[in-house]
């Protein structure tokens, strides 16, 4: 084995590394001697039987303890595509050994390259192929696509002689920092004496334990970003630093929560409310407000398991808590505020609808002020759903017909939905207990606020039976797309997607920035005066994508601010 001297070896990772440091064994037999080679750090990840230099399928007497099948790693076949997939193997013989190329051993520091997944159809075989620097001509060098989907070298041809191969270092760049600028809308209000004025901050964490198990998510970050020890002080950081008066969090990590961030956030004078997912879920729901700000009038968690029901077998949860301004004695001012993270499986869009219905109905519930009218309602949360999908619009609209609508469309996050069963009608029984109009049926203390909202959904009495409703008037918080160039606003960020599902829903007053062509909007409500803007996906990966350095969960948090007119 050698190295030429005329081929400049340049490794796209690492500097370079001696060759010739340290031994591997090669395998042996009674009729050939083990041999032994002197390698770097590169390991081969096939084991070496001499039957293979010759294509020569190994020996039925081969020893168990160097069975191909105790090897994890995928295996060559003992056809000539070993030697196309090491490039410069020389099997001329028992006596020519082993001779590897250059270039494939200059991977010193280097993980194990990713593993592409066998198409249909690619052959019968259980080998994967491995991905390898591009090799296709000295003057070629190697390129990074930068898109989250082309993480992988082109692998074309390789060329007969490893000693004229030249690479050159991928051209990178520092990752930037995501900039969000304030955009301000208190300018379009007059000031009114006795007003309130408060933010919210609605944050999708990301457990740790849901970071780990769904690690596939995540290949785009560096190993040292995603720790714990390294996540949870930039989380707090940034919780501080933005110093919201009601934070609502979601994948909240139970045990992280008890030991370090529930008494981190009560250092800083908040009260704080939690809701662990049921079941065997580990993280779940947290609502925190600021003490001096607002008083705890009543917290009502919600579950959405519901046992003997097939469609209500997911452990998602929600949590609504009324709150009091500070230094108000008047009912009539308080603010009901929902978060939830609703289910995930973008095929299960009739689970979806049905845990919004829950969630709904205890926000009716508890919004419901003795004159029959509703205090103002924040609704915040991780939705799973895009802008104007079915489930987003029905939020908004207060209505959906869903007659012959596919189960897949619900949430808008494929855009070719592989479910095509349809939703049933209705979509969820009887036994739930919550009506089509998303009010609580029949149920011991809720006799009263269902006469009370029969008024209110009087207009609704010609409703068609593939249809649901709501009696809240909840728009969102942000536009969706950004003022400056009109492209997507994203919340969420990792190898798999870009897209937006959080949501800041609100109860928006007569004449509010959020919804001024809406006439019918109380003059008591909410008036949007700033939130904290958004960025395009490009934007986001030129910060690397989610998680990074320095924002520590695949989400943004959602920051606006608002104003309670008396």
């Amino acid at each position: 084995m050698y190295r030429s001297t005329s081929c400049n070896y340049v490794y796209p990772y690492a500097p370079y590394r001696p060759m010739f440091t340290r031994h591997l064994n090669a395998v042996g037999s009674s009729w050939f001697p083990p041999t032994r080679a002197l390698l770097g750090k590169w390991r081969s990840p096939y084991p070496l039987h001499p039957s293979w230099w010759t294509e020569q399928p190994p020996q039925q007497s081969y020893s168990s303890r160097h069975s191909l099948a105790n090897f994890k790693t995928p295996v060559a076949p003992h056809s000539g595509w070993w030697r196309q997939a090491i490039p410069g193997l020389v099997t001329n013989g028992y006596q020519k050994g082993l001779h590897l190329s250059c270039g494939l051993m200059d991977g010193a520091d280097r993980e194990p390259p990713h593993k592409r997944r066998r198409s249909p159809g690619e052959g019968r075989t259980e080998q994967r192929s491995w991905h390898t620097p591009d090799r296709s001509s000295p003057q070629q060098t190697q390129s990074w696509k930068g898109s989250p989907d082309s993480r992988f070298w082109n692998d074309p041809p390789h060329p007969a002689s490893p000693a004229k191969i030249t690479t050159s270092p991928r051209k990178t760049r520092q990752p930037s920092e995501i900039k969000r600028q304030w955009e301000d809308f208190s300018h379009l209000y007059k000031h009114r004496d006795q007003s309130f004025d408060f933010s919210v901050m609605s944050y999708n964490i990301l457990a740790q334990d849901l970071l780990q198990n769904n690690a596939y998510l995540y290949r785009h970050c560096q190993s040292s970003v995603l720790d714990w020890n390294h996540r949870f002080p930039n989380i707090l950081k940034e919780l501080e630093l933005h110093d919201a008066d009601i934070l609502c969090l979601q994948e909240v990590q139970e045990d992280h929560y008890q030991k370090q961030l529930k008494p981190s956030l009560e250092s800083l004078g908040y009260h704080c409310e939690y809701k662990r997912r049921t079941g065997r879920k580990l993280d779940g729901c947290a609502v925190s407000f600021k003490r001096d700000r607002f008083s705890l009038v009543s917290c009502h968690p919600v579950e959405y398991f519901r046992r003997g029901v097939p469609l209500l077998d997911r452990d998602n949860v929600g949590l609504v808590l009324l709150l009091r301004p500070a230094g108000s004695s008047d009912s009539g001012r308080d603010l009901c505020v929902a978060n939830t993270h609703l289910l995930y499986n973008p095929r299960r869009g009739d689970i979806k609808l049905t845990q919004l219905a829950m969630l709904l109905a205890e926000i009716s519930h508890v919004s419901r002020l003795p004159d029959g009218s509703t205090c103002p309602v924040i609704l915040c949360g991780d939705f799973n759903s895009v802008p104007w999908s079915p489930l987003y619009s029905f939020i908004r609209e207060n209505r959906l017909e869903y007659e012959g609508m596919p189960i897949g469309r619900v949430s808008g996050q494929e855009e070719t939905p592989r479910g095509q069963r349809l939703l049933t009608v209705p979509i969820w029984p009887q036994s739930v207990g919550v009506s089509q109009q998303c009010q609580y049926e029949h149920a011991p203390g809720k006799a009263a606020e269902r006469n009370n909202g029969e008024e209110a959904f009087a207009a609704l009495s010609n409703m068609s039976r593939a249809s649901i409703a709501h009696s809240l008037r909840l728009t969102s918080a942000y536009s969706h797309r950004l003022k400056a160039n009109g492209r997507p606003e994203i919340t969420t960020c990792h190898s798999k997607t870009a897209i937006t599902v959080d949501y800041i829903f609100y109860s928006a007053a007569q004449g509010d920035v959020g919804q001024p062509e809406c006439s019918a909007a109380p003059e008591e409500g909410l008036q949007l005066l700033a939130r904290l803007a958004l960025v395009d996906e490009r934007d986001m990966w030129t910060a690397n994508g989610l998680p990074n350095e320095h924002n520590s969960s695949d989400h943004l948090p959602l920051l606006v601010r608002f104003r309670l007119r008396p």
